[in-house]
């Protein structure tokens, strides 16, 4: 599969790539949305970035991973297709540029990071470097298995809005205890707001993507 199966903005790194960052946008956006975060969180440019663009156009407009179902469920004929699309998107990535999985970043806001856990803890799916998971949850979909035991140690950094009245604070808390119950090495920030990022953290992740791809 080639890299343009998905349409996506790349920012290249300053030389050499050291590792990659791939960042996966909320519903109803586009590439565009997280593409400044790659130079928040990589501002030496040591990491090929991306910014992917979901492959559905549904209401009220926009780019979706998969169509509403619930949560922690989304609907799984849609969110299995996507999976598939973004696994082989990911393999023809770290082929065609030669940086493996394992230091590749997966990283994601809302129904993003939903599929960037779906990506990083997947069973049938190599062990990134690092998971970057923003107002998520760990999706709960039939047959669809995880491989948490394989994953020990790995970095996941979760960041939640308190008041976040689209995916409940409850979500990301949740993912939080499965994963240190696991033993994954897990990084939380809970902030104050409502459905958005929070600016503070990404500084934070800053230094902690150092340690992930270091």
């Amino acid at each position: 599969m080639a890299l343009d199966s998905l349409v996506h903005r790349e920012r290249p790194p300053a030389g050499e790539p050291e590792g990659a960052l791939v960042l996966l946008h909320g519903r109803a956006t586009d590439e565009n949305d997280l593409y400044p975060l790659l130079e928040m969180l990589d501002p030496d440019r040591r990491l090929q970035g991306y910014t992917l663009r979901g492959p559905l156009n549904l209401p009220p407009g926009g780019w979706h991973w998969y169509e509403l179902a619930g949560i922690p469920t989304p609907d799984p004929p849609t969110f299995t297709r996507t999976f598939g699309l973004l696994s082989d998107w990911l393999d023809s990535m770290n082929e065609q540029t030669g940086v493996p999985m394992d230091r590749t970043v997966i990283g994601g806001f809302s129904q993003g990071s939903v599929m960037s856990y779906a990506l990083g803890l997947g069973a049938e799916r190599p062990v990134p470097a690092g998971i970057v998971a923003l107002s998520g949850f760990i999706p709960r979909v039939p047959g669809f298995a995880f491989g948490l035991e394989a994953r020990r140690g790995l970095p996941v950094a979760i960041g939640h809005g308190t008041h976040d009245p689209v995916i409940g604070v409850q979500f990301g808390r949740e993912a939080k205890q499965v994963l240190e119950e696991a033993d994954l090495d897990v990084t939380w920030r809970e902030s104050p707001m409502m459905h958005g990022v929070d600016p503070a953290y990404l500084g934070e992740l800053e230094g902690w993507l150092r340690e992930a791809v270091p």
